[in-house]
This record gives C-alpha cells, sequence and structure tokens, in this order.
C-alpha cells in the first residue's frame, strides 16, 4: 500500500508563489510552518541524549505523521518509529521505516488483513503491536497463523483508571503462558505508557510503574527468545524511564527503548515546560549542552481591529491546538519589517473556527494587514490539522513543502 495525496483538492498550506517568502505575503494565511534549523537541532539532539543513556529511540511518529520527518528521525539514528493505528503503520512503511512499533492493539478483521498485506509487501520491516487480553491473542493466532505469518507481539501493561494495558503482573503471566501455546504469535517483550499516570507529584507513581515492568519483564523473559524489548516514555518522563529502567535488573538480553513524540517540534506550551523540569532533574540531559527548542510556529494576519484594544487574527480551531493552552503572538511584522514586541503586550484570550481574539493596551500599534507569529502548545492537534506543512529558514523563505498523512 502507497499513500498517495488526492490533485484535485489544494493544501492550505500549497498556495503559493514560487519562490516565496512567507513575510512577503507570498503564501495565502495562515500558514503552519516549521523552522528547518530548530527541526534539526530537535532531532540531533534527542537522539544524542538518547544515545547517551545507552538506550534506543522509537519516536511516535503519531505526532506529525509526515514521511520526511520519519526519514529524518531514522537517518539520524531512530532504532523504530511508534504508530498508533495500522493505518500509520502503513504510512511509517511506505516512507521507508524499517521497524515499526505500534504501541496499541490490533483488532479488527480489516485492521488484521491490512497488516496481513503490509507484512507480505513490506516483509524486510520488523512490525510489532500490543497485545493485553487472551480474547485479541487468540483472535489474531487465529488470523495470522491462517495467514501462515507470525505476528511480533508486546504484551502491554496498564494501571487501574488508565488505558489498554493488564492491570496485575498476574494478567500479564496469564497471557505470556497463554500466548506460549498460540500458533502465529512470538512474543517479543514489555510496553507501557507511563503518562496516564497524573496528580499533583506523579514522579513517585511513574517510579513505582517502573519497577514492577522491570520485574515483570524478568519473570517473561522465558517466553521471549534472543532479544526482550522493554519500552515506555512519552515526551515528558523519558529521563526518569531511563533512570529506573537502566539501573533496575532486567532481563539479559535487554534493550530499553524510549518513545517521546513531541520532542520533535517541541512547543511553548506544556512541553516547555516539562522539558524545562527535566533539565532540572537530569544532568545527562545538561551534559549535552544545547536543549529542545520549538520548531512549529503558526503564521496569520489581523483582518479586523474593531476596537482601540481588540483585533481578530485570521486563524482559529481548524487551524491550531487550543486544548493545552491557546497560541500567543511571538513576533510582529508589516510589509516584511519587524516591529518591537515585549512579552505579553499582545496576547490572545479567544478563540473560535476561523478567528482569534487579540487584546491588547489601547493605542498600541496594530493594524489590519499585520502579520503575527505564534507559537503553540501541544503539536500533535496543530499538525493534525494540515495536510501540508512548510519548512522555512530563518527569513521565513520556503524550503519546502511537508506533507501529512494522517
Amino acid at each position: 500500500m502507497k499513500y498517495q495525496e488526492s490533485n484535485l483538492v489544494p493544501h492550505k498550506s500549497a498556495l503559493m508563489f514560487t519562490p516565496a517568502n512567507i513575510l512577503n505575503e507570498d503564501v495565502c494565511l495562515p500558514a503552519a510552518v516549521i523552522k528547518k534549523a530548530a527541526l534539526e537541532n530537535n532531532i540531533i539532539w534527542m537522539q544524542r541524549y538518547a544515545d547517551a543513556r545507552g538506550v534506543s529511540l522509537a519516536p511516535h511518529g503519531k505526532t506529525t505523521m509526515t514521511p520526511w520527518i520519519f526519514q529524518q528521525q531514522q537517518k539520524a539514528g531512530a532504532w523504530a518509529v511508534g504508530v498508533g493505528s495500522a493505518w500509520q503503520a502503513s504510512i511509517a512503511m511506505f516512507s521507508g521505516v524499517k521497524r515499526v512499533l505500534m504501541v496499541n492493539q490490533l483488532v479488527g478483521k480489516s485492521n488484521m488483513q491490512l497488516i496481513a498485506k503490509l507484512k507480505n509487501e513490506y516483509p524486510d520491516v520488523d512490525y510489532l503491536c500490543c497485545v493485553d487480553s487472551v480474547a485479541n491473542a487468540r483472535t489474531l493466532s487465529a488470523f495470522f497463523s491462517a495467514q501462515n505469518q507470525t505476528l511480533d507481539i508486546l504484551i502491554e501493561l496498564g494501571v487501574p483508571g488508565g488505558r489498554c494495558g493488564c492491570r496485575t503482573a498476574e494478567q500479564a503471566r496469564a497471557l505470556a503462558e497463554e500466548m506460549s501455546g498460540l500458533p502465529g504469535l512470538r512474543l517479543r517483550g514489555l510496553e507501557l505508557y507511563e503518562g496516564v499516570l497524573h496528580g499533583e507529584n506523579p514522579q513517585p507513581k511513574v517510579e513505582a510503574l517502573l519497577r514492577d515492568a522491570a520485574a515483570l519483564a524478568c519473570q517473561l523473559e522465558r517466553y521471549v527468545d534472543e532479544e526482550f524489548i522493554l519500552t515506555g516514555a512519552g515526551s515528558v518522563w523519558y529521563d526518569v524511564v531511563c533512570n529506573v529502567w537502566l539501573e533496575a535488573k532486567k532481563p539479559q538480553n535487554c534493550r530499553v527503548v524510549i518513545r517521546p513524540g513531541c520532542y520533535i517540534t517541541h512547543d511553548g506550551g506544556i512541553y516547555q515546560q516539562a522539558q524545562n523540569e527535566l533539565m532540572a532533574r537530569d544532568k545527562v540531559a545538561c551534559d549535552l549542552g544545547g536543549d529542545l527548542v520549538s520548531a512549529l510556529e503558526l503564521v496569520a494576519m489581523v483582518q479586523s481591529v474593531p476596537e482601540s484594544d481588540r483585533a481578530i487574527v485570521n486563524f482559529g480551531k481548524r487551524d491550531s491546538a487550543f486544548d493545552a493552552g491557546l497560541p500567543q503572538p511571538v513576533a510582529h511584522y508589516r510589509q516584511g519589517k519587524a516591529l518591537p514586541l515585549s512579552s505579553g503586550s499582545i496576547k490572545v484570550t479567544g478563540i473560535m473556527d476561523q478567528h482569534a481574539m487579540l487584546k491588547f493596551e489601547q493605542g498600541a500599534d496594530v493594524q489590519v494587514g499585520d502579520i503575527l507569529v505564534f507559537s503553540t502548545s501541544h503539536p500533535c492537534l496543530t499538525f493534525d490539522k494540515w495536510k501540508a506543512m512548510l519548512l522555512v529558514d530563518e527569513e521565513f523563505n520556503v524550503l519546502e513543502t511537508l506533507e501529512t498523512a494522517f
């Protein structure tokens, strides 16, 4: 299966003159842009971090669903790319990814048929998915053994009140025992996602879950031939995952795999806060030099100044994430020239489908036609809203159009 974009409908980000500079209004705005230098910095920084800790990196590709970015991550040394669905797995394989971790349950006839087809079309790709129940294991066994195929499996460990995953070590051990007698399945290791643990101070709960997982991995070792994969870590606790698992007793031939995703473009909101906290507690990250930087920005235009302290900008919920904080302006341009913008002098106070409301001091110099650049929080949802992103340099010259595949 190959991903193919329709040529019938233009991308939101594709209507431009060539060569194009965003500040010269050569591109229809709003547009989502990725700063090339910042993107490259983030790819290299996280790979260096994983290498410094002696763990493997499987960045979660569902953040961007951008084949070009998958390729850059793999070229930089990523061991795998993580996905959340059979469809996303197909995009990763089409992109040339050689190992795909579907950190989710594979259920449903059509999804299983798709994976079986992909295994035939991409025989050299290492594909793994998760299982947390005997019922699903038996269904997968019946289907893939009938195809004369072997499906590689990670048992998922969950937490009460969380999402998927065995709720106890006993359930996981029983599942491994059941799978050992099922044709068409091969157990490869253990998976979890510690990011479901929340609260005022979740770190002790995260560390306890990780210690329990390492102990469980030792109990499951006898069911796994050769290498045992032990994987977790989103974009918040990847240092803690490394700390606990690298020190814990593990299967003898164990590969620790971390799966951050949002680091790829980082943000100016929740992940900036999380990274600040990580840098404060993790000497390895500090000693690397440099840091993650925000690479994803939204560029839009002031379309109305109906009141002396209020302006309306031509982007909205259809263009940007808004679930973890509203986009906020970081730069102000008029006719291609930068204007002063002090912190907090212009704020986004509300957002609708196609409108963002700005509040500023009376008499501030904001005019119709001005271009504002916004940082965002939670990059996943901004990527999700665009069929294409514009890769730009520091002067906002468009270097490339990056198609997404949601």
